[in-house]
């Protein structure tokens, strides 16, 4: 099967990869830098205001807050310091643990352990990739105990305190139902949205539903800082805990006076970061516009057939469409990565989704509930070319 099939799905990308580009190299997604960012960035050069005290830095939070229409937002040097920083402003602490998806990039299970917290990894459902929570609440009833507003883990005695949904490829997770089995079991919930600015849920920014909401503007991101994220909150406590220790703690007595109230982190986005980031929110409607001609031109293109499908989220209109993917039924990692390295020898560039956090090495010691979902996800997703870049 594999000998046969491989050829023939990758024969199909390339096909339809290359009724967008005939360029020999095709990146998996390239930012969209325009003679406007360039303009903005060297402004902020000029004025010399590129550090973490920049103009630039308030005016970009700003520009987030009003697109995702969230009450306050901080800009943060990347998603992963988001993450940490979202956790310290819940007040997880050392040993509590934390439910996290184990179909997931690294980031959020590294951003626990950074606050001592500990990973307790579940599973995904196969419709769109986020959290199962039919599964988790049999899971809970079976392997935990809810007294006194706590959810106890059974095996470790230790609280479960807060779980971080992921909306994978910008496609929404059941949040919904996350929220209803947060409140149900009185966990804070940390929306991971690194890869949804400019994805809605009925109408509502992603990001915008838990406690406290991440993004992320890494270069391969809708739109990019070159490294940089935000946080996001509805609640004003949340936001000045969040903006005191991105500002590493510093006493705002007077400028010239070194003295902090507690144990900071010199998170907050520099202000030549921030400047590129303020272009690239100007053109984020005419990228959401061309994200969706390509999804929709693949839709059209990839056929019908018995090895695999483009992954559509028929009931989640309002995605950013920030990664197209490829879904091979039965599939095996043998057949995948065939697919993967004779794709790559094409100059087309695709990846498989992340290994699974429970897989890696310094991870696997961690509590985790039966994953075969995401064990099924992680053998059957190609991401494929997906640039804004892709058409003109």
């Amino acid at each position: 099967m594999i000998n046969n099939s491989y050829k023939e799905i990758s024969g199909d990308i390339i096909k339809v990869i290359r009724k967008f580009t005939k360029k020999r190299n095709v990146p998996l997604h390239e930012p969209t830098i325009r003679n406007l960012d360039l303009s903005h960035v060297k402004k902020n050069l000029l004025s010399t205001q590129v550090s973490t005290s920049s103009s630039d830095t308030i005016k970009f939070e700003n520009s987030i807050s009003k697109f995702t229409n969230s009450r306050y937002s901080v800009a943060i040097i990347n998603g992963t310091s988001s993450l940490q920083l979202a956790i310290k402003v819940l007040d997880i602490k050392d040993n509590d643990e934390v439910f996290i998806p184990s179909l997931n990039y690294v980031a959020s299970s590294n951003a626990t352990l950074y606050c001592g917290a500990i990973p307790h990894y579940i599973d995904i459902e196969l419709k769109n990739f986020g959290v199962d929570v039919k599964k988790l609440e049999k899971y809970i009833l079976k392997n935990c105990i809810y007294k006194k507003k706590k959810l106890i883990n059974k095996k470790t005695k230790r609280p479960i305190t807060a779980i971080i949904p992921t909306h994978i490829f910008g496609t929404a997770c059941d949040i919904d139902q996350i929220l209803k089995i947060s409140q149900k079991y009185n966990l804070k919930v940390i929306e991971d949205a690194a890869e949804g600015f400019g994805s809605f849920y009925k109408k509502k920014h992603l990001g915008t539903f838990g406690h406290v909401g991440v993004l992320s503007f890494n270069g391969n991101k809708i739109i990019t800082t070159g490294g940089g994220g935000a946080i996001l909150t509805q609640n004003k406590k949340y936001y000045i805990k969040a903006l005191k220790l991105a500002k590493i703690a510093k006493k705002e007595k007077n400028f010239w006076d070194y003295d902090y109230s507690e144990l900071g982190y010199n998170f907050r986005l520099p202000g030549i970061n921030a400047s590129l980031g303020l272009s690239q929110i100007k053109n984020i409607n005419n990228l959401l516009k061309r994200k969706k001609i390509i999804f929709n031109k693949m839709k059209s293109l990839f056929k019908k057939n018995n090895n695999y499908s483009l992954v559509v989220q028929e009931n989640n209109p309002e995605s950013n469409n920030w990664l197209n993917n490829i879904y091979i039924f039965n599939s095996n990692y043998s057949l995948r990565n065939k697919i993967i390295n004779t794709m790559l020898k094409q100059g087309i560039s695709v990846r498989p989704v992340w290994k699974l956090m429970h897989k890696i090495k310094y991870l696997s010691i961690y509590p985790k509930m039966n994953l075969d979902n995401s064990i099924k996800a992680e053998k059957s997703l190609i991401s494929i070319p997906s640039s804004p870049s892709l058409i003109r």
